[in-house]
């Protein structure tokens, strides 16, 4: 927390980030020049880019799993088709006749 007391007692998690912020924004001449600590404080505080790069990676690993699926479904297809019962890959037919 802000205020720099932890659940224990202690201090917080962010409290370090907190003071860095705290220390730029009294000696800078613009707000802006802070921008830095500002956003290291709240992704301390909130972890918005943490969980957005965990819900990026997990929407990929989703993706090629379906792909890998597709491709499992489309081998069996072919695997389970009616090409060899019709001669055309095995020429069983042929060869008894010769």
């Amino acid at each position: 927390m802000a205020s720099g007391f932890g659940l224990n007692g202690g201090r917080g998690r962010c409290f370090h980030f907190w003071q860095e912020f705290n220390k730029c924004y009294a000696g800078a001449d613009f707000p802006q020049q802070c921008n830095a600590q500002r956003d290291d404080y709240m992704e301390c505080l909130h972890h918005t880019k943490e969980f957005a790069r965990v819900a990026h990676i997990k929407a990929e690993e989703l993706k090629q799993a379906e792909k890998k699926s597709k491709l499992k479904d489309a081998a069996n297809a072919a695997a389970t088709s009616n090409l060899p019962r019709l001669n055309i890959i095995d020429n069983k037919q042929v060869e008894s006749k010769a």
